[in-house]
């Protein structure tokens, strides 16, 4: 659609979020079960942090990786959950389209960085499981710092070239977001131009910041899972298998739904269901990880006790 056809429609500055429908009666549920998701959330991951940087015990590359995956779950909750309570509470769903692009550019970067993170930690986990020796020869401080600082450099960097891409485009016509967050497919579906470039090359940068980070994190567990098929004790085996799966849930929950909602071809029946996956990846995995990575660690529960 070129420029034109965006002069003879009436150019929007306001977008409204649908969220989960109008329906008063479920508003109240709605934002009791999104505030005790939020504020657990928070919660468990604001622990971790302060338990791994308090604790000298928790001062290992492991510990540091999770710290900052707890750091930027906590931002990336805080990107769309306060928002949308709000909105429960006052039933303004509005939001400028400053405002849109803004979350979109935060959440999609955070986003992004957890799927290169991921990937850093299991790579971090089969180096020391899989090679020991050459692990304590070269992880150290420096090493974790760079490979966390690559992860939060090349999220931001991917999503703002897509946020570029986005902020070129005006709105017009309807200005109803059939989502709970501005994500990039229900709002560029409400431009007045030409997409299918920046539809192009978004995919093009959703596809490098999810596919590659998710072959590397299953590669990485099938030679783990290889690893630990070999050990002599049973004990130990039992436990790695156990930490092992519990791992594979949440990455398989977070990669997986991410990968369906922006990689697969949108299909009449994956469209209908993308607020179901992004409730996903956007609520359900910050609430697990802290359990599943840290609260069940023995290091962590003995910090905890003390």
């Amino acid at each position: 659609m070129a420029n034109g056809e965006c002069r003879n429609k009436t150019v929007i500055t306001t977008f409204l979020l649908l969220e989960f429908g109008d329906i008063p009666e479920m508003q109240p549920f709605l934002f009791l079960l999104f505030l005790v998701i939020y504020v657990v959330t928070v919660i468990g991951n604001i622990l971790i942090f302060v338990l791994v940087v308090a604790d000298r015990h928790l001062h290992k590359p492991i510990y540091f990786f999770l710290c900052n995956l707890s750091c930027l779950e906590t931002c990336y909750s805080s990107t769309i959950l306060p928002r949308m309570l709000s909105s429960f509470l006052t039933g303004d769903k509005s939001i400028s389209i400053g405002s849109c692009i803004t979350q979109f550019y935060f959440f999609r970067s955070l986003a992004a960085t957890e799927s290169f993170l991921l990937s850093m930690m299991s790579y971090d986990w089969y180096f020391a499981v899989c090679k020991p020796f050459h692990y304590r020869a070269v992880v150290n401080s420096r090493y974790c710092l760079q490979l966390v600082a690559w992860s939060w450099m090349n999220g931001f960097l991917v999503m703002a070239i897509s946020c570029f891409l986005i902020s070129q485009h005006s709105f017009g016509g309807p200005k109803f977001i059939d989502h709970f967050f501005c994500d990039f497919a229900p709002v560029i579906k409400l431009s007045c131009c030409d997409t299918s470039l920046t539809e192009m090359l978004v995919f093009i940068l959703s596809s490098i910041s999810a596919l590659p980070p998710f072959l590397l994190t299953l590669e990485s567990y099938m030679c783990i899972i290889t690893t630990v098929q070999g050990m002599s004790s049973t004990t130990g085996m039992q436990k790695a298998f156990s930490t092992c799966f519990s791992h594979r849930i949440v990455i398989t929950v977070f990669y997986g739904s991410l990968i369906i909602v922006y990689v697969l071809p949108k299909t009449k029946t994956v469209r209908a269901l993308d607020k179901v996956f992004s409730v996903f990846y956007t609520v359900v995995t910050p609430l697990l990880h802290p359990l599943v990575y840290s609260l069940r660690n023995r290091e962590v529960k003995d910090a905890l006790s003390k």
